[in-house]
């Protein structure tokens, strides 16, 4: 009796200690995903006026009318009075973990400003020429620093939504919008983006409300922040959902049925749907399977259907998001939204 208490205790334990260590992991995501992002904006946005849309967009934006105030801080200014409301609003579906990405981000900015400028006016100027010792200048090379940014941000924010967290911002915005306004989540972040991305346009292309001396960064700054924009959002989808999505098929095999069958469920490893379905031209009754597989096997699965059936008709389409036993678990009520 007492060996099996013991036994008891220690499994309780090690579970425990699986949790804490899968947690701490986790939050440590978060920390490298912000990490990431912070990298993106000091180091490839914020030096040459890009306004990738979001509340740093937005405090990239400000800082070249205020220069005495940081990026970061400013991204504290929004980030603050909406999670309090957000908080108010929804409570605990906000979460923790979007909590302390969204005051991470901006801290991580700022100290990354303190390392590689060599003081406070150049942090004010934002000099590229003066960031890192001008080992990374790439004002000639706006398109490359608007790809890398892109990328940089793009993988940093994945991750922090893998970990079930959000860098705030925009994010907030659009779940506001989308519980008052009834819009979607993604159509209320992009409306918020795009008026950010307008203000840029106004502020930094037309020079309106700069100091003299700082008009006429160019109306190009606009058309390389789209681009910086367009990674960034191709590169979040890849982080997020993976390098290739699942692959749906349907399959309408008239020939060794339980051959198909008994690949799928043994040499496969997965399951399948019978679906009953009649042929419009014979109209005779067939049975057409469904069948979801990833999309290195499709190749695999596409030539045993062959060997099974020459004359099988097989559709192959992609399956956005697949939930369920061998594929992604459902997503928790409190959940970040993604779409």
């Amino acid at each position: 009796m007492k060996l099996q208490l013991n036994l008891t205790n220690l499994m309780t334990s090690a579970k425990e200690s699986i949790v804490d260590w899968r947690w701490w992991a986790s939050m440590g995501k978060i920390v490298f995903g912000c990490f990431l992002v912070a990298v993106a904006f000091v180091v490839f946005i914020n030096p040459y006026d890009l306004v990738p849309g979001g509340i740093y967009g937005l405090a990239v934006v400000l800082h070249n009318i205020f220069p005495s105030i940081q990026v970061g801080t400013f991204g504290y200014m929004f980030d603050v009075p909406l999670i309090l409301t957000a908080l108010l609003l929804f409570g605990g579906k906000l979460g923790g973990r979007t909590i302390f990405a969204s005051f991470v981000t901006p801290g991580i900015m700022n100290l990354l400003d303190k390392l590689a400028y060599p003081n406070s006016a150049a942090i004010e100027s934002l000099d590229p020429s003066l960031l890192l010792d001008g080992a990374v200048n790439l004002s000639d090379h706006l398109m490359l620093a608007a790809i890398i940014g892109g990328c940089f941000s793009g993988v940093g924010v994945g991750i922090v939504i893998r970990n079930n967290a959000a860098t705030g911002g925009t994010d907030i915005t659009g779940m506001l919008l989308h519980k008052f306004a009834k819009m979607k989540f993604a159509n209320g972040v992009l409306l918020s983006d795009a008026i950010i991305v307008l203000c840029g346009l106004i502020v930094i292309g037309f020079g309106i409300g700069l100091p003299d001396g700082k008009e006429g960064a160019g109306l190009l700054l606009s058309l390389y922040s789209g681009v910086c924009i367009f990674v960034n959002a191709k590169v979040l989808g890849y982080t997020i959902d993976g390098a290739s999505r699942d692959k749906l098929l349907y399959i309408i095999c008239d020939e060794h049925s339980a051959s198909m069958r008994n690949y799928i469920l043994k040499e496969l490893n997965r399951g399948g749907t019978y679906i009953k379905a009649k042929g419009m031209y014979t109209e005779n009754d067939k049975e057409m399977i469904f069948l979801v597989v990833s999309r290195k096997e499709v190749r695999t699965v596409q030539q045993k259907i062959k060997d099974f059936d020459p004359r099988a008709f097989v559709v192959v389409t992609d399956a956005y998001d697949t939930f369920g036993e061998g594929f992604k678990p459902f997503p928790k009520e409190d959940d970040m939204p993604t779409e």
